[in-house]
């Protein structure tokens, strides 16, 4: 047997005798490749089942098809743009009914859980404000209300640092493309869970729909798992140390960081997580000519979307991943034109912090600060 699990391209698969085949049939319904990659995946959420999809949104895409038109969905206020796009914009089109509150609080949920809530959806820590959601404490509250399922949205802190299906989700998913393949190369989505009937569900559309990935993108994102622990562990050494320099130094005005005692939730992150991210939220003092001025000058950080990969990466939410926001609720958010996400990389971190500085002093040129 292979030592690394071979590319299985096949589109089809031949069978012994007509409706008899070995396993696969069809690459959509099944493939060895992507079989590799869910068993991986599954083992390593302490899941019984996890289905590999195209990206992260044909993920929540295919989870929201449970649903039926006139259903409800309670998602959390602070969330990825694009999935606040996919339940404000295209979900609403197909009956479901979205309702985008603050569930860092169990009263908000509690107040808002109706007679037609089905699916309750939160990310932790949130994008890009960087809450920290208490999904036990979510997820018993939400069980006590029938049969309403449960999703978390992991792709922050990946299985290394966080498994909420371990504290009572009933879906843990991921947008793959971030930290899981860790890469920069792969658009992918998972999804894992212990329950049986909606594994079946999820199975079927998985098939039915047809947002798969592809076998090459699933050898790769298996390969990036490989290196999953050593890459989070450095991510976070690396983040923390980013940090603490953000939070001392006077041209920044606020850190948005789980493992700073500084973040309100951070006794909850030590309770419910191993550890934490590469992933930062800052307000840089001044307004937004400071912030771009900021993000035009990094030289080692890139100015792109996304996050997770091995290389660092800054972006502006307001402008870039969370432009599909409507204004007033950035504003409530607290997305101002000052806020800066980070996706600190593997590179080395004083030549990291390095430049982080001196991006600042481009920023703000008549500021006098320590020597780093």
């Amino acid at each position: 047997m292979a030592v690394v699990p071979p590319i299985s391209l096949s589109t089809t698969f031949k069978q012994v005798a007509p409706g008899k085949h070995a396993g696969f049939e069809y690459s959509r319904s099944g493939n060895p490749t992507r079989n590799c990659l869910e068993k991986a995946v599954a083992a390593l959420d302490g899941a019984k089942y996890c289905m590999a999809f195209a990206s992260g949104l044909a993920t929540t895409m295919t989870i929201a098809h449970l649903l039926k038109s006139g259903d409800g969905i309670i998602c959390m206020n602070d969330v990825y743009g694009g999935t606040n796009r996919y339940f404000r914009r295209v979900g609403s089109e197909m009956g479901l009914q979205t309702r985008f509150i603050d569930c860092t609080s169990l009263k908000c949920l509690r107040e808002a859980i109706k007679p037609n809530t089905k699916l309750v959806w939160i990310e932790t820590p949130t994008n890009p404000m960087m809450n920290v959601i208490d999904i036990k404490a979510c997820a018993e509250l939400v069980h006590k209300h029938g049969d309403i399922i449960m999703v978390v949205d992991n792709t922050f802190m990946s299985p290394y640092f966080q498994r909420p299906l371990a504290l009572g989700a009933d879906i843990c998913m991921y947008s793959a493309t971030k930290y899981m393949n860790g890469h920069s190369d792969v658009v992918m989505g998972l999804a894992s869970t212990n329950r049986d009937d909606l594994y079946q569900k999820l199975k079927f559309l998985q098939n039915a729909i047809g947002a798969v990935p592809s076998p090459f993108d699933c050898f790769l994102c298996n390969r990036g798992l490989k290196t999953l622990s050593l890459r989070m562990r450095q991510h976070f050494k690396n983040a923390l140390a980013v940090a603490q320099f953000l939070e001392a130094d006077p041209r920044v005005e606020k850190v948005f960081f789980p493992g700073l005692p500084s973040h309100p939730q951070y006794k909850l992150t030590k309770q419910q997580c191993t550890g934490t991210s590469g992933m930062i939220s800052f307000l840089i003092k001044g307004n937004l000519e400071n912030a771009k001025i900021f993000l035009e000058n990094l030289k080692i950080f890139c100015l792109a979307e996304s996050l997770g990969g091995y290389e660092s990466l800054a972006e502006h939410p307001a402008i870039m991943t969370h432009a599909s926001v409507p204004v007033e609720e950035r504003m409530v958010l607290g997305i101002s034109d000052t806020l800066i996400r980070l996706s600190v990389g593997l590179e080395d971190v004083e030549d990291i912090i390095e430049d982080i500085h001196q991006a600042l002093k481009v920023a703000h040129p008549n500021v006098v600060t320590s020597p780093i």
